[in-house]
């Protein structure tokens, strides 16, 4: 793939974030109102299959992306006049960049999995209504992937945010290795205590309703304040994800439809992975080496290779280390006396949304 050329420019392929949007919003539509317009629990069972659902979608359309790019590439007049140009290796490694992105993404939200089992259990918020609460929390994810995808397509065209983005992806991997697990906190939340400073909140649930009318005055349920931590956590994890993608591929295409796809199935991997997120105590190191990787291989790795780390190795070795971990994960138990304990350390920025400057004076006060 030719450096330093983009090959779906938004100006030129609006359209089809437009058609991918419309996809999206009518999957969602579907979901929450006809396969899921009741409230109910959703068993293991179900959550497989749904997973299933999701990554078979994910599939097809990475197939129905290759034809397309296939099919475009070879028109594109802009791009026929480059020296060695090849549309269908093009395309083909398009698809496997948008592959290697959604194998990523959906890895690196297992970790998200744990928080979402934390919020909601501290939040009481029952099993029936958790789907209803995850499926706000996509759509407001949607929002803030887009931004975050937007301004990394703009902040990566100057080399020195590569470098940037390079350092912080093998940071946030050595510390998700060797940092100290915590707890997360909804009470500290300074958003959230920001809120109920201003809108009165129920102590109770009213069914799955996020806002209700109490004696003439609107009042939040505890729903809508899962809703919001939620909402923040995944904003604090966008920093990690997005850029982790960037350093795959530079189209913000593929890096907006393979994200969005992963996010689309988040849901339905909680349901299936909530009772045994614990058993899983190696995959953070996996996900630390992935992370780690990634930034090699946006900062070192391309330019070591004449400018293109060889997409065909990076997805190999992301597949190959997950799996490692996981396998590792079943094998090895757990040390006595981490039951209970996080499986994964809270990223980089996390204590910005978990603590307000009173929190964290009480903090300074109690250790010395």
């Amino acid at each position: 793939m030719p450096r330093g050329i983009e090959l779906f420019p938004f100006s030129e392929y609006w359209w089809v974030y437009a058609v991918f949007l419309v996809l999206v919003f009518v999957l969602l539509a579907l979901d929450l109102g006809v396969f899921h317009r009741k409230a109910h629990a959703v068993s293991i069972k179900e959550a497989g299959i749904w997973c299933a659902v999701w990554v078979t979608l994910a599939l097809l359309f990475n197939y129905g992306f290759y034809l397309f790019a296939k099919r475009e590439l070879a028109a594109d007049a802009r791009l026929a006049g480059l020296p060695g140009f090849d549309a269908l290796v093009a395309a083909r490694e398009a698809a496997l960049q948008f592959l290697a992105g959604y194998v990523v993404e959906y890895s690196l939200s297992v970790d998200n999995i744990f928080v979402f089992v934390v919020v909601l259990n501290y939040f009481a918020i029952p099993t029936k209504y958790q789907h209803r609460v995850l499926f706000f929390g996509i759509l407001g994810a949607l929002v803030f992937r887009a931004i975050f995808i937007a301004l990394g397509a703009a902040l990566l065209r100057f080399e020195w945010v590569v470098w940037i983005f390079g350092g912080f992806l093998v940071y946030t991997g050595a510390r998700m290795m060797l940092a100290k697990e915590r707890g997360v906190h909804p009470e500290q939340n300074a958003v959230i205590r920001f809120f109920r400073r201003h809108v009165p909140v129920t102590t109770e649930l009213h069914e799955q309703r996020f806002f209700v009318r109490l004696s003439g005055r609107k009042h939040a349920t505890p729903l809508f304040i899962a809703l919001i931590f939620l909402e923040l956590t995944d904003i604090v994890f966008a920093v990690d994800s997005v850029p982790a993608i960037f350093a795959l591929t530079s189209e913000p295409l593929i890096v907006f439809t393979s994200n969005i796809f992963a996010i689309l199935g988040l849901r339905n991997l909680y349901f299936l992975l909530r009772g045994a997120i614990d058993r899983f105590h190696m995959l953070k190191y996996g996900l630390g080496i992935v992370l780690i990787f990634v930034g090699a291989k946006m900062t070192v790795l391309n330019r070591l290779f004449g400018g293109h780390f060889p997409i065909t190795w990076s997805l190999g070795i992301i597949v190959g280390v997950i799996a490692v971990s996981i396998v590792l994960s079943l094998l090895i138990p757990r040390p006595p006396g981490d039951e209970g304990k996080p499986p994964f350390p809270l990223p980089p920025g996390h204590e910005s949304v978990t603590e307000d400057e009173e929190d964290r004076t009480e903090d300074k006060e109690d250790r010395a």
